[in-house]
């Protein structure tokens, strides 16, 4: 089965270190291919996930902070 990323939204967050980070949030989609025809129908699976900019995954929290997963530094949204 075929997927891909819908990028949904952008914000920015502060980290603990004073940095600002720009996080993105995806849905992942795939590929209805009970379809035929010239045009794509993709369907959201709902699964979503939060990325930097850069690719480093993040968590958001209960409480609305944003964790990067590979480290411990926290960032406010």
């Amino acid at each position: 089965m075929e997927r891909k990323l819908h990028r949904l939204e952008s914000f920015d967050a502060r980290g603990t270190d004073g940095r600002t980070y720009r996080v993105f949030g995806y849905e992942h989609l795939v590929r209805d291919e009970s379809l035929n025809g010239p045009f794509e129908r993709w369907e959201p699976t709902g699964v979503a996930e939060y990325r930097l900019e850069d690719g480093r995954p993040v968590e958001l929290t209960r409480d609305g902070s944003v964790r990067i997963v590979e480290t411990d530094r926290a960032s406010a949204r």
